[in-house]
């Protein structure tokens, strides 16, 4: 690492801001069950609406991003997403919280989201050197997956015992913290200079260099596939395990951070497992065993089957955790710094603009065919996204990291 205070500023930022935000997994779709008695397509909608926005302005947030500093865009996000989601437990409060600001907050979330995850994959080159970005990106997972871990239980918790909407305060602050944290961040940013030309061609420059990257264009159509798996489970966790197997909100959220544990393991082990087999082979790996350690989650049922969840859910963790900054390194070396912007908010684009879409396709199967039919597609397509690098053997093939 070449500014140590710095990096580990923007790590704690980071930390803080998704411990609030796993809270705000259990709690948002909750404050529409519980307080508003929302239906299956109601819940699909304001899923579908949290992610809106990559479809909307995924692509032109990467030109921005390219175009300016990074650090200003990631504190101005987090502000946007404290304060909308501050207006929840106000309106709570004042008894005249709706459904459409539930989805309004959504909307505003899903912006702030873009800008903010695009600027961040983009800002850490500017503060760790190219030989580190798999220490520095498994360092990030590490607190990504230990809020996973607590984060859904501490919101089932304080859904239990304060209510949802007061519940989704804890993500307020959490943002606004990380945005003083990040205020404290210093590094050398070159946002590009010279002729600004049309919208439409800088963008094509980001989607042109990921449709002609052979490894990237596969890691594409998992993440959109993945994408759509998770928001379909969006959908049918809450429905399946808390509707109609009837679990508490504490116990709900403990099973939701049961990945978490696996990937704990997978963001700890990346590095050396880089260094040990390469990019390619770690990349073609773990996506094979992600295929085949989520699927018996389908499974899960009543009784002693309500165990089988954490354990698949977990073991799939550990693979996808280890693919997922396997892949955002690889992208982060192999892009030229005035590309990375454009480029990950293509990747971005292609991978979560199919978010909106499972959550839709998640409420429609609600209410056709019940909670189960929800969490059983969920799960099987989570398990089947990760074929398309599973069926290319030569992406064994991608460089090793840079030692």
């Amino acid at each position: 690492m070449v500014r140590a205070g710095d990096f580990w500023r923007f790590v704690w930022a980071n930390g803080v801001t998704q411990m609030g935000t796993q809270v705000t997994v259990v709690a948002l779709p909750l404050t529409a069950l519980l307080v508003l008695d929302a239906g299956a397509f109601e819940l699909g909608l304001l899923s579908a609406a949290e992610m809106l926005a990559f479809l909307l302005i995924g692509l032109p947030a990467g030109v921005w991003v390219d175009r300016a500093r990074r650090r200003p865009i990631l504190i101005w996000s987090d502000v946007a997403r404290g304060v909308a989601l501050l207006s929840i437990p106000v309106a709570a409060w004042l008894g005249v919280l709706t459904l459409p600001q539930l989805y309004a907050v959504a909307l505003v979330l899903g912006v702030g989201t873009v800008f903010f995850d695009v600027a961040h994959m983009s800002f850490l080159p500017a503060i760790v050197t190219k030989d580190r970005l798999e220490r520095g990106n498994g360092v990030l997972e590490v607190t990504r997956t230990a809020s996973l871990l607590a984060g859904p239980g501490v919101g089932g918790w304080m859904v239990a015992a304060f209510t949802a909407p007061i519940a989704l305060l804890a993500d307020a602050v959490s943002y606004l913290v990380s945005a003083l944290l990040l205020s404290g961040v210093r590094a050398q940013e070159s946002p590009r200079r010279g002729e600004r030309r049309l919208l439409r061609h800088e963008v094509a420059e980001g989607i042109t260099f990921v449709a002609k990257e052979r490894v990237l264009r596969r890691i594409a159509v998992v993440g959109a596939l993945t994408m759509m798996a998770n928001s379909i489970c969006a959908v049918g966790l809450p429905l399946y395990l808390f509707k109609e197997l009837g679990l508490g909100s504490g116990l709900y959220g403990l099973l939701l951070s049961a990945a978490a544990v696996g990937s704990l393991v997978g963001a700890a082990l990346v590095a050396r497992v880089t260094a040990r087999f390469g990019t390619g082979r770690t990349l073609y790996g773990s996506a094979v065993l992600a295929t085949l350690l989520y699927l018996p989650a389908l499974a899960t049922g009543p009784g002693w089957r309500l165990l089988i969840y954490p354990v698949a859910a977990s073991l799939f963790g550990m693979a996808s955790s280890i693919f997922g900054i396997a892949q955002l390194s690889y992208r982060q070396r192999i892009t030229p710094e005035h590309l990375l912007g454009r480029v990950n908010a293509s990747m971005r684009f292609l991978m979560w603009g199919a978010f909106p879409l499972g959550g839709l396709v998640g409420g429609a199967l609600g209410e056709w065919f019940g909670g189960y039919a929800v969490f059983a597609a969920g799960v099987a397509l989570t398990g089947l996204s990760h074929l398309a690098v599973v069926t290319s053997p030569a992406i064994m093939k991608a460089p090793v990291p840079l030692s």
